[in-house]
């Protein structure tokens, strides 16, 4: 029986007399039995009592619901009651306690004990910026500055080759091309951009490999007039556009000290270069007038020079075409060759929609680049060679774009084909004092892109470490630097080589 049910009565009167006296008798039977059956009373006592102890809490629980009615309670003697049945109070959930909840135990993280930070503090690298990642685990285990952009130097030929692949294609070849004229006789040289077109005769090999010869061209031209003559030369060159001089570039040091680079023209033989042979020479003030010497020269004709544009729809005389894209790239990496650079920059730029112009190459690059996955934010291009102040590129960047490099991606096995080698080939090998003394231990490991400006040293590439972790490094040195910033950048380089993936960040 619920305890909110009042028990039923024969009437009004015998419900209230009857209580007092059942109950006095209850109590002295009850005393009785105890007296005649002490023991026994006792023990079932003790196990009511350890009953109500062990279920106390709910016993408290079910009187909480409804309080019974008091024993005795008047009634009133004129009226019947009427039993009735409360409604049980529907009771209020309650809530527990929040209990203290032990936290996700974060995994276990390898304590890496090979420091690096003695050489990072080296004076001679100026303000470091530096990244160091493994290749394979995308983990960055070594930071200084690293998502910063900066100057890269020649670093930059990486994202430019890489941007060349993506845009123009590996087997994209470079066409300068001959076309008739409006009048008769008059033919059109267009310059396409070819900056490895020779000179040089026929037997005669120039600083380009396999460079197309502008004798060919020449003697492509006077076949097809078929004994006419010519009467006039019209120079195309309006492929690029001006200045073609960057003006960030210090002139007198790069054309003419260093000899590293032309005057950016879409027609000019051997880039534009006094020795057709060298590295680097220096390079004239008019490219284009250069390159038409020579195809005059080999046409056998003095005849007027102009500058135009080719007749839309005119009948071709006469092609010859570069080697293709990757072979170009790979050239360019190994001796840091800034005029192919210009180039491959330029007519990705171009091809993108971006323009003609140095302005052009940040939109022109950056949308080249896009097809990697890797954020450019914070990129700025001002060059394709790298040469200038105004490029910015953090190392973070570099990190991720060579494990692409490392493993092939999107045609990218070129670009680590043509990285110079330390103390094997290019920019690092014998001649560049590179990974010498204690630092060659690194020697044959360190396949990267070397870089050098006034105001910073700059290496960046892969390393396969000493443990056979491949990593990708970038490290930078920047600001009031020296020559001998490079063997400082060697030394930390070897010191990710010694340490592998057992680099720390301290």
């Amino acid at each position: 029986m619920h305890e909110s049910e009042p028990p039923a009565t024969t009437g009004p009167g015998r419900r209230a007399a009857a209580r007092p006296a059942g109950a006095a008798g209850v109590a002295a039977g009850a005393m009785a039995t105890i007296r005649r059956h002490p023991k026994t009373w006792m023990a079932a006592a003790a196990a009511v009592a350890f009953l109500l102890l062990g279920t106390g809490s709910v016993a408290l629980g079910a009187t909480v619901g409804a309080p019974a009615a008091a024993a005795g309670a008047p009634e009133t003697a004129t009226a019947k009651p009427t039993p009735t049945r409360s409604a049980t109070p529907t009771p209020t959930p309650t809530v527990d306690p929040a209990r203290p909840v032990p936290a996700n135990q974060a995994a276990a993280t390898r304590i890496r004990t090979c420091s690096v930070a003695g050489l990072a503090g080296d004076g001679r690298l100026g303000t470091l910026e530096a990244q160091v990642v493994n290749a394979k685990t995308g983990q960055t285990l070594f930071d200084r500055n690293g998502v910063k952009p900066a100057p890269t130097a020649s670093v930059l030929k990486t994202l430019t080759s890489a941007a060349a692949l993506a845009t123009l294609g590996p087997d994209y070849r470079v066409s300068t091309t001959v076309v008739a004229g409006s009048t008769p006789g008059q033919v059109v040289i267009v310059g396409g951009g070819d900056v490895t077109l020779s000179r040089l005769p026929d037997g005669q090999a120039s600083f380009y490999t396999g460079a197309p010869k502008i004798q060919d061209l020449a003697n492509q031209v006077k076949q097809a007039m078929g004994g006419q003559p010519i009467t006039s030369i019209v120079v195309d060159a309006s492929l690029f556009g001006a200045p073609f001089w960057q003006p960030s570039w210090d002139e007198r040091e790069e054309r003419v000290v260093e000899g590293s680079t032309p005057y950016m023209t879409s027609l000019m033989v051997d880039g534009d270069r006094d020795d057709p042979t060298a590295v680097e020479s220096p390079r004239s003030t008019d490219p284009v007038a250069r390159a038409v010497q020579y195809f005059q020269q080999y046409l056998g004709t003095s005849v007027g020079v102009s500058q135009g544009v080719a007749p839309a729809g005119a009948r071709q005389l006469g092609v010859v075409q570069s080697q293709p894209v990757t072979t170009l790239i790979d050239q360019a990496m190994r001796v840091s060759d800034n005029t192919i650079m210009e180039e491959l920059a330029r007519l990705v730029a171009i091809k993108n929609g971006a323009g003609n112009t140095f302005d052009a190459l940040n939109a022109g690059v950056l949308a080249g680049l896009k097809g990697y996955g890797i954020d450019t934010s914070g990129i700025h291009i001002a060059d394709g060679s790298g040469l200038s102040d105004d490029n910015a590129v953090p190392p973070s960047y570099l990190t991720q774009l060579f494990i692409k490099v490392l493993n092939r991606q999107n045609g990218l096995g070129v670009v680590y084909d043509g990285l110079p080698v330390a103390g094997k080939s290019g920019t690092l090998g014998p001649g560049y004092n590179r990974f010498t003394g204690s630092n060659s231990v690194a020697r044959g490991a360190v396949f990267a892109k070397t870089g050098w400006i006034d105001h910073g040293y700059t290496l960046s590439g892969i390393v396969n470490s000493a443990d056979g972790t491949p990593l990708t490094f970038a490290v930078f040195a920047l600001g009031n630097v020296g020559d001998n910033a490079k063997q400082a950048i060697d030394s930390l380089v070897a010191g990710f080589y010694q340490c592998g993936d057992n680099l720390s960040n301290g």
